[in-house]
């Protein structure tokens, strides 16, 4: 688990840079131009990024499933060598797709303004500039797929907690599972509100108020959700709390 942490948590900070930086640049040198290509590869890299953020959550899902309903098999099914080929599959399926998926976006004709009502280059504000309607399809696959993938793992672990026979096992597997679920729900639901929903229901301040969440709100929290989960941590900030009331009362 900690393996898959490691790479979600290098996964955000790259997914995050994509936009962010962008921002404070423009917010330096008071600025909000952006050029097609400049355009088109932040759409490109925020795709790619965003997709292979679903498969980390999907395998680490799968991994909860082995670790509660087939305890004695977890360290034959997730052994370092298949946690590596999770993690590169993870991290490669999703990038020729979702250069395609750019190239056809960007080959499209844009017949109204050249004004992007929006923070970044995100689908829905750039396909709002497009002289024809256009479903995308490959984004919308990507997260159902995952997301079934992810259901089917806490079907099965849901199952297996219910015929645990004691409360305390009841505790025990549901917290194992608390911040992973958690995370999840973050991170699918801001996102499937924004791609799932129909064209016409889209407005440029609910869609930015949509993507604040899944591009800096949720890798703020997921880091918070998980590093609070470690007692290491906790007795960390419980010390720092104390030295830092120390000092002021001094």
């Amino acid at each position: 688990m900690y393996f898959f942490l490691a790479n979600l948590s290098s996964l955000e900070i790259c997914y995050v840079s994509v936009t962010l930086a962008r921002m404070l640049f423009n917010l330096w040198i008071q600025k909000r131009n952006i050029s097609v290509l400049d355009c088109a590869m932040q759409l490109c890299f925020f795709l790619m990024l965003g997709t292979t953020e679903c498969f980390p959550l999907a395998v680490m899902s799968y991994g909860l499933y082995v670790a509660i309903c087939h305890p004695l098999f977890y360290p034959l099914l997730m052994n370092p060598k298949n946690c590596a080929q999770l993690a590169a599959s993870s991290w490669l399926d999703g990038i020729p797709v979702q250069i395609g998926q750019t190239c056809h976006i960007f080959s499209l004709h844009f017949c109204k303004c050249n004004q992007i009502p929006h923070f970044f280059c995100d689908i829905p504000p750039i396909l709002k500039l497009a002289c024809r309607d256009t479903v995308y399809v490959v984004v919308m696959l990507f997260v159902a797929v995952s997301f079934m993938l992810i259901l089917a793992s806490y079907n099965k672990i849901i199952s297996t907690i219910l015929g645990l026979p004691t409360a305390q096992g009841w505790t025990k597997a549901f917290s194992t599972c608390s911040s992973h679920l958690l995370v999840v729900v973050q991170f699918f639901g801001s996102a499937s509100i924004t791609y799932f929903r129909l064209k016409s229901n889209h407005s440029a301040g609910t869609d930015k108020l949509l993507s604040l969440f899944y591009t800096i709100l949720t890798p703020l929290f997921n880091s918070m959700t998980y590093s609070l989960r470690n007692k290491d941590i906790i007795v960390a900030l419980k010390k720092l709390f104390l030295q830092t009331q120390s000092h002021s009362s001094s």
